[in-house]
């Protein structure tokens, strides 16, 4: 009782109220002892959040709440719970008149917070809010609508989904999981298993490093597939898209069971390949070098191609 009090006064007296042009705003800061590996949940909406890394066991919650109206910021609440193992930031929303208070008035929270580079980030979600993640060594998962979501200098997991946004990923050693709608997925210079799926956007991949058969699947409808697989050794490669092409960019010496389909494009490889069956523009069934991991690739309405790098 007593630590939650305290955290209440520190909320009213570091606050500011100000005008702003158009809108009234309040900025924030909360500093609490953390783990080095502590978790960390933080949820805002309608602002962005920036997640960065350092070499303190403290985090640092900076940031700034706006509203259209005095009312409606002052009840705009943001809530933490923690204990020197964990931290939850919760950002409550106005909810008068049956939600019509917050679609009129407007308002949101900006978030930017430092954490230990070890935490674990078991949620870090906004609606309407791009995120930003960097230089952290845990696992982490995030979560926006209508945003970007972009993560660079990452050594842990990643799950990553969208809605109306793209996802870029910079330097990053784990898993990747990556889901979006209506948005582009990049990624370079990643090591680690890679699972990303989008709806009217392209995927383009570079995977350095890829744990020996470890799973790697693109999804797409509508965008282009471009991934590049320098280390490739035993891995199951799937890649599917509709009305659009897909590219493989592959190490000249490849062993690799393959398997390229679409209904109206050719297929091209820089690859000699053993058939295994009929010959046709439209499929393409076979060994590359002594066989070995599956490559599955299909398009309907786009071109395949297999390149060596």
């Amino acid at each position: 009782m007593h630590r939650r009090l305290w955290i209440c006064a520190l909320i009213s007296t570091s606050a500011a109220l100000a005008w702003d042009g158009d809108r009234y705003k309040e900025d924030f800061r909360h500093s609490f002892p953390l783990n080095s590996n502590g978790r960390v949940s933080l949820e805002g909406f309608n602002g962005s959040i920036e997640v960065t890394g350092w070499d303190r066991n403290e985090i640092e919650i900076t940031g700034t709440k706006y509203a259209s109206s005095e009312d409606f910021l002052k009840a705009i609440k943001i809530n933490i719970s923690n204990t020197p193992d964990s931290i939850t930031v919760r950002t409550d929303r106005p909810n008068r008149d049956g939600g019509s208070w917050l679609r009129n008035e407007g308002g949101g929270v900006r978030f930017t917070v430092r954490v230990p580079k070890k935490a674990q980030l078991d949620r870090v979600s906004s609606s309407n809010g791009s995120i930003r993640l960097e230089d952290v060594d845990g696992n982490a998962r995030l979560n926006s609508s209508n945003g970007t979501i972009r993560a660079n200098r990452v050594n842990g997991n990643l799950e990553v989904s969208t809605s109306n946004g793209g996802i870029e990923l910079l330097d990053i050693n784990g898993g990747m999981n990556l889901r979006t709608s209506n948005g582009a997925i990049r990624v370079d210079n990643a090591k680690g298993a890679f699972e990303a799926q989008t709806s009217n956007g392209a995927i383009r991949a570079r995977l350095d490093q890829i744990p020996p058969s470890s799973m790697i699947r693109a999804t797409s409808s509508n965008g282009t597939i471009d991934l590049t697989l320098p280390s490739f050794s035993s891995n199951e490669v799937r890649a599917t898209t509709s009305n659009s092409s897909i590219t493989v960019h592959l190490p000249p010496t490849v062993n690799a069971q393959l398997h390229a389909a679409t209904s109206n494009a050719n297929i091209t490889s820089d690859f000699d390949v053993t058939i295994r069956g009929a010959l046709s523009k439209n499929r393409l069934d076979g060994k590359l070098g002594n066989g070995g991991g599956l490559i599955d690739l299909t398009s309907s309405n786009g071109s395949i191609k297999i390149l060596k790098m």
